[in-house]
């Protein structure tokens, strides 16, 4: 009896803290008078352009503070904006073969975002993110390849905007 009291104590516990905006497991700290978000339209603006980049982009931003925050996602008027470009997308040569031929590729996403917090000014912030993905030098970027490679870099680089905007790391 006294191990389901304790139990049932935590668990209330840790549901008033999460109801209050006080305490999130995933690190955010979302105040109480936030509601909503709202991600516009990242133009890609990168020299070498790929179709579909930024419709990607935003909805993996979307989903990822959809699944970490109780906010609720609008097309306009958030408490919470981001907006941004995709500003750049490079194939690069990361090492070479003795036949002087890429031994590994790089491709590298580049964004800038802007962030808005209409309840807390001083919350706002510009800033740029970058990540990249490798692959063998001997694979071209098509296909299961680009998905992934795409996949690995969005998680990555929506990680970083949520640590930046809303969990302040």
């Amino acid at each position: 009896m006294k191990k389901h009291f304790i139990y049932l104590s935590f668990l209330a516990l840790s549901f008033t803290l999460l109801n209050c905006g006080i305490y999130s497991f995933t690190g955010a700290s979302v105040p109480a008078n936030v509601k909503t978000f709202q991600v516009n339209r990242f133009e890609n603006t990168a020299l070498l352009f790929e179709p579909g980049l930024d419709l990607e982009f935003q909805n993996t931003l979307q989903d990822l503070i959809q699944n970490q925050t109780n906010l609720s996602l609008v097309t306009t008027n958030g408490d919470l904006l981001y907006e941004g470009e995709i500003t750049d997308y490079r194939i690069s040569p990361t090492t070479a073969t003795s036949q002087n031929t890429a031994a590994q590729n790089r491709l590298t996403i580049s964004v800038k975002v802007r962030f808005f917090n209409k309840k807390k000014e001083e919350d706002d912030l510009e800033q740029s993110f970058s990540f990249f993905y490798d692959y063998p030098g001997s694979s071209l970027l098509t296909g299961s390849q680009k998905a992934t490679a795409h996949e690995e870099i969005f998680q990555r680089l929506t990680q970083d905007i949520f640590n930046a905007t809303l969990a302040k790391w």
